[in-house]
């Protein structure tokens, strides 16, 4: 009797070595700003873990310019890097939304994102991103959304933007694997874990979205807002 074949598992695990690779061959071409931006982020200690990979950012820029975003938002911009990316992505007068609480870390974005010339495309509101995102004006609507906040309120900042998402707009969610935690036998009972868990599991099963859990990062959750 033949032996059942193992299912392939088909991947690729990254190391160093080849993180650098994906990034030297797959991240665009070299950039000033982004990298005098990453070099001073880094200079702020652990908290510059926050910051995406020149990965994702080429990621984000290449999507926004392709599903032809002219209006985006942003929640958690931290020193400014994914907010230059999906900037650069919109077209002359398409507009981002920056939501964060921090105005330590956003002056530093102000400053680069005049270096980087997308300033003009850039507003930015200070202040908790759940009362901000309540606070949003009636018919404001979005084509692409970013969100990389605190991460037990990521499923109330998707429940108060999918509604102003046009049919077809992209809803990106960073961290969600986790830092590779997930996918073990046991209870989870890190907050910031279980949260991502259970968000990850209910966008699998949402049928007002299409979504795929990509391994860009620490996890991109990329989800499709279906017509309604």
């Amino acid at each position: 009797m033949k032996a059942r074949a193992k299912p392939i598992l088909k991947y690729t695990a990254l190391n160093d070595r080849l993180f650098r690779y994906v990034c030297a061959c797959g991240a665009g071409r070299r950039d000033g700003v982004l990298a005098a931006l990453r070099a001073e982020t880094t200079a702020l200690g652990d908290i510059a873990e926050m910051q995406i990979g020149p990965d994702q950012g080429a990621f984000l820029t290449i999507l926004t310019a392709a599903i032809g975003a002219r209006a985006a938002i942003e929640v958690g911009t931290f020193t400014g890097y994914s907010s230059i990316c999906i900037a650069r992505g919109l077209p002359p007068g398409g507009r981002l939304l920056c939501l964060d609480a921090s105005r330590e870390w956003t002056d530093i974005a102000r400053r680069y994102w005049a270096r980087a010339k997308v300033d003009g495309k850039i507003e930015l509101r200070l202040g908790p991103a759940l009362g901000n995102l309540q606070k949003l004006e009636a018919g404001l609507r979005f084509d692409l959304a970013f969100i990389d906040a605190h991460k037990p309120e990521y499923d109330d900042y998707y429940e108060l933007i999918l509604p102003r998402m046009r049919a077809n707009g992209i809803i990106l969610f960073d961290n969600m694997l986790w830092g590779g935690r997930l996918g073990r036998q046991g209870l989870i009972r890190h907050p910031n874990g279980r949260a991502i868990d259970r968000l990850n599991r209910k966008l699998a099963r949402d049928k007002r979205v299409e979504s795929v859990l990509l391994s860009i990062g620490d996890g991109v959750r990329m989800c499709r807002v279906v017509e309604r």
